[in-house]
């Protein structure tokens, strides 16, 4: 709290007291006595500064104009106990006095959780205009949504979201060019639309359904089966499920998936994940009669799949250690009984991705002995190195993915983080290129290798998403389906990519959105996100929460930092580990770009981040908290030391390194958004988003986080905390919910910017 007096004045006169509430940067001017100045303790005023005089009139005037700027009472943040836990690593003591906010089932826990509900729910509906943004962004959601259909026998499968529906509706038909009929409604699954489709599988003829549901945003999934021609579900049902799909085998007897031992109830949610396995379910039968095909027993942290190839001849098995992006791969020959795994790629030293396969030739994409990825064959009779075949060389371009349609692979490359699709003969040989519209994305192009049509989805930051067929055999592509928005005209808006120079000068790309022809004039509402980890490439494509925001005359900001894909893996290995601090400084010299090139200036400046972009967003709002008008650190990792601790964290070791590591450590305590809170810091307006079922970055992250800022800082720009009631790491979040929270992060930065 600032408060400012006059220098004592005469009986008609009166001094003046100003003071900054806590939760805004409005200044109320009140009217006091000279003797109350001349009495004011030093605890009452942190700063005295001499005033001019007014006259008695002009200063109680003033102070009636102050009481209609300043409506909002001070914040009080609900106090959260400071206990004693002292943590040793490598003989450094490291506190952690928010532990038992760890134990998020606790009444104290509970109570703490519910006042903070209480007070940001309060504070956010009382923000001027925040109902207005949840109208437009109600209207602008409203559009069609589709997928690009797949093919399963004689059946064409795809999904579509009418616009406001809050999970999309799954459709079937036998020709793709006419209408489909919905056979499976996640709506009609749960009032509030929190019961939500994360995986499925199809049977190779398209009759038989495998799907996977999620209660409230958690990762477990319950696998069950349906009938697409009648419309029941089979009696089979497989729990404790995470992460990955399911594959089929051909003959539709039964499919692999993978899942973890049963936790406790009471430890659903948080318990550390351990030892993934593959596992075989034979349709009719009890999940505990199902089949172990693979594990690795020589340590917890695993991720393994599976995956039968379309001639249904082989069983594909790959594993990772940790979140590495390298894997190791196996193959199952399917035809022989009994047949045993064989490691054509035993080591995961570099990324093996199998593409699809010839007989015995299998197509895989690597990055081994090219770090922008290329792709070879290898022949299972010759599996070694010697008898590889390189298809298609490595280029400056990332080669991100390949697919096998119409006897041609259809590749996607990386240009600057934009895509680029190109057409080859099995061969190498190039047969074109398909024409995209500029800085886009092109995603989709599943099919089979006697295919002669394949479908896509093409968007870009200020475009909808529209799905195009693509002829095989001509490479010409048809628009199938294209949606219309309510108000919002992407022919008004404009995306450039520009590059800069990072602290260590490494030039990274950035796309900046907005509408045409904006002035530079240093005015203008920015957001700027951001992700930097996991080889996660940050792509272009639309959202209707962008284009909302862009409607309002903001400007929408993307930096392709380092430890994202879009660069192969000397990118990724830069924002890695012991390097993490590039991605920050990365981050932060696109934000300094837009000030510099008067985009935008610091009061005007919001930063946004998920999961590893919250991460990014804690890290970059401590370093540099003079930039930002506004940080949203949204299910972020924010204890670096003890991420490990809860759900899949051992996993994002491989990224973050590990504290048993002192050099590691040395590093994470150095960024830690949780231990690199100080005291005096004027942090940016700060509004955490959690999900009270996240059960991948564990909600205490978000609760100590925001319990050491409000300590912290508790006169300062707003500390929020957001957690969000049946919802977790962001997967299958309904639409209303989306529409909710978005309303409520625009409403806090045009706030914190003083646009309301």
């Amino acid at each position: 709290m600032t408060i400012c007096v006059a220098a004592k004045a005469s009986a008609d006169l009166c001094a003046i007291l100003r003071l900054r509430l806590p939760n805004s940067n409005r200044w109320s001017i009140l009217c006091i006595s000279p003797d109350y100045v001349e009495n004011a303790s030093e605890n009452r005023c942190n700063e005295v500064r001499n005033l001019p005089s007014f006259s008695l009139a002009l200063c109680c005037l003033l102070a009636v104009a102050a009481d209609t700027v300043a409506s909002n009472p001070p914040l009080s943040y609900p106090i959260a106990a400071r206990g004693e836990t002292l943590d040793d690593f490598h003989g450094t003591k490291v506190p952690d006095p928010y532990r038992w906010l760890e134990d998020i089932d606790s009444r104290q826990t509970a109570a703490w959780v519910e006042a903070q509900s209480k007070l940001s729910q309060d504070y956010l509906s009382a923000i001027p205009g925040r109902d207005a943004i949840a109208a437009r962004l109600k209207e602008i959601w409203h559009f069609q949504r589709w997928s690009p259909p797949e093919r399963y026998g004689n059946y064409w499968f795809y999904s579509l979201n009418e616009g406001l529906q809050n999970q999309p509706v799954l459709f079937v038909t036998t020709n793709p060019g006419k209408p489909g009929r919905a056979f499976f409604d996640p709506n009609k699954l749960s009032a509030d639309g929190t019961l939500a489709l994360r995986q499925s599988a199809l049977s190779e003829d398209g009759k038989l359904f495998a799907y996977a549901l999620s209660e409230a945003g958690s990762d477990w999934q319950i696998w069950r089966v349906r009938n697409v021609v009648t419309g029941s579900d089979l009696p089979d049902e497989l729990k404790w499920s995470k992460f990955t799909g399911a594959s089929w085998r051909k003959d539709n007897a039964g499919f692999y998936y993978t899942r973890y031992s049963a936790p406790t109830s009471q430890e659903a949610l948080r318990a550390t994940n351990k030892y993934q396995k593959l596992m075989y379910h034979r349709l009719g039968t009890a999940q505990s009669q199902d089949r172990l095909v693979y594990t690795r027993t020589d340590d917890s942290s695993w991720f393994v799949d599976g995956q039968v190839t379309d001639d249904g001849r082989y069983l594909i098995v790959s594993a990772s250690h940790n979140d590495e992006v390298q894997n190791t791969l196996q193959v199952q020959e399917l035809r022989t009984a009994g047949a045993a795994l064989v490691p054509v790629f035993p080591e995961p030293s570099s990324v093996y991705t199998f593409v699809g396969n010839v007989g015995s030739k299998l197509f895989v994409l690597t990055d081994e002995g090219a770090p922008h990825f290329r792709l070879i064959t290898v022949n299972l009779a010759h599996p070694d190195r010697a008898h590889w075949t390189t298809v298609l060389k490595e280029t400056p371009e990332t080669l991100d993915s390949v697919r096998i349609i119409g006897g041609q692979l259809i590749a996607s490359y990386l240009k600057d983080a934009y895509s680029a699709v190109r057409r080859f003969g099995l061969d190498g040989n190039e047969l074109g290129a398909l024409d995209l519209a500029g800085l886009g994305s092109a995603t989709g192009f599943t099919g089979r290798i006697e295919d002669r049509e394949t479908y896509y989805r093409y968007s870009s930051f200020t475009s909808p998403p529209s799905i195009y067929k693509l002829d095989v055999r001509t490479g010409v592509s048809s628009l199938w389906r294209a949606p219309k928005l309510a108000g919002f005209k992407p022919e008004d808006y404009e995306t450039q990519q520009v590059f800069f120079l990072s602290k260590d000068g490494t030039k990274v790309p950035m796309f900046i959105s907005a509408r045409k022809g904006m002035k530079l004039d240093g005015t203008n509402p920015t957001m700027l996100y951001g992700y930097g980890g996991f080889n996660v490439s940050t792509e272009p494509g639309f959202s209707p929460a962008v284009a909302a925001w862009l409607e309002t005359g903001g400007v929408y900001a993307v930096a392709n930092i380092r430890g994202g894909g879009e660069y192969g893996r000397p990118w990724h290995e830069a924002g890695m580990k012991i390097r993490k601090q590039n991605v920050f400084d990365d981050f932060i010299a696109a934000a300094q770009y837009l000030i510099t090139e008067n985009w935008t200036t610091p009061k005007r400046l919001a930063i946004r981040g998920v999961s590893n972009g919250g991460l990014l967003i804690g890290a970059t709002m401590e370093q540099r908290p003079d930039l930002f008008a506004a940080a949203i650190p949204q299910v972020g990792v924010l204890d670096m030391l003890r991420f490990r601790e809860f759900t899949v964290g051992k996993g994002w070791e491989s990224d973050y390194g590990t504290v048993d590591n002192p050099e590691e450590f040395k590093a994470l305590l150095a960024y830690s958004p949780l231990q690199n809170v100080k005291a005096g810091v004027n942090y940016p307006a700060t509004l955490i988003l959690t999900g009270d079922h996240d059960d991948r970055v564990f909600p205490a992250h978000s609760f100590k986080f925001a319990a050491a800022l409000q300590y912290a800082d508790p006169q300062g720009n707003p500390i929020l905390l957001r957690v969000e009631e049946r919802t977790g790491h962001g997967s299958g979040k309904p639409t209303s919910k989306q529409i909710d929270e978005t309303a409520d992060i625009y409403a806090f930065v045009r706030h914190a910017m003083k646009l309301d």
